[in-house]
């Protein structure tokens, strides 16, 4: 376990071109009984590099770059689904997923560092750039501005999430509440550097592309039309 941690961290720091310094942790006898694992990071940026999100405008557009998967997100929920609910276990193959459940839990998040860098080293409108995380969508209006999203151009999500949906029963604002439904980073920028910005990530072999604009919208909403749903704070609600 331990060597594979070890590898997976150092494949991580190659992908990112950071470097792991090194930290220890306290022998925690009687708190940890097993293996704990922490980590956290320091970066610098220039002051007027920040980006915060202060300048988006109505009609900028969204760019969503694909997930590969669950990423490091919803796992109370889907170990709930999978393992209490369905009953099933690590290596079993669901046909929808051409491989062990095991494996498909444990697919590593994509890291998007490179790309973004060039993005930004080449492109000057970017004004928001977000993880898609715990809270799906609902991290989008932690922006600096008060504007709202239009989202009416989501491709499909990968199978994982069907799977998750029809085996735990969960609602479809459930899963845009806790899951990345196939989005794990988005960019976004003015409509003249689109085409740009797409380029840049198809050079990185990344699947993107535009999901919606920026709208006026004081209240900071998520709107699904496709899925019926408005996002206010951190829940979707039916529209």
């Amino acid at each position: 376990m331990l060597d594979g941690i070890a590898i997976g961290l150092a494949e991580g720091a190659r992908q990112s071109n950071i470097s792991i310094s090194g930290g220890e942790i306290s022998q925690l006898r009687d708190v940890v009984r097993g293996f704990d694992l922490v980590g956290m990071a320091v970066g610098l940026v220039p002051l007027d590099r920040i980006i915060v999100g202060r300048d988006l405008q109505p009609g900028d557009k969204i760019i969503g770059v694909a997930s590969n998967g669950l990423h490091s997100n919803g796992f109370t929920l889907t170990r709930r689904v999978f393992f209490e609910q369905a009953e099933v276990g690590m290596d079993h193959i669901f046909p929808e997923l051409g491989g062990p459940l095991g494996e498909e839990l444990l697919r590593p998040t994509f890291i998007y560092v490179p790309e973004i860098l060039e993005i930004l080293d080449q492109i000057a409108s970017v004004k928001a750039l977000i993880h898609i995380t715990g809270d799906g969508l609902m991290n989008l209006p932690r922006v600096d501005a008060e504007v709202g999203f239009l989202i009416d151009a989501l491709p499909p999500p990968p199978p994982i999430f069907g799977l998750i949906e029809k085996l735990g029963g969960v609602g479809r604002a459930e899963m845009f509440e806790v899951y990345n439904m196939g989005i794990g980073f988005c960019v976004m920028v003015a409509d003249a550097d689109v085409e740009a910005a797409l380029a840049i990530l198809a050079r990185h072999n990344r699947q993107a592309s535009v999901i919606g604009q920026v709208i006026a919208d004081p209240e900071k909403s998520v709107q699904l039309p496709r899925e019926k749903l408005v996002g206010i704070g951190k829940k979707f609600q039916p529209a």
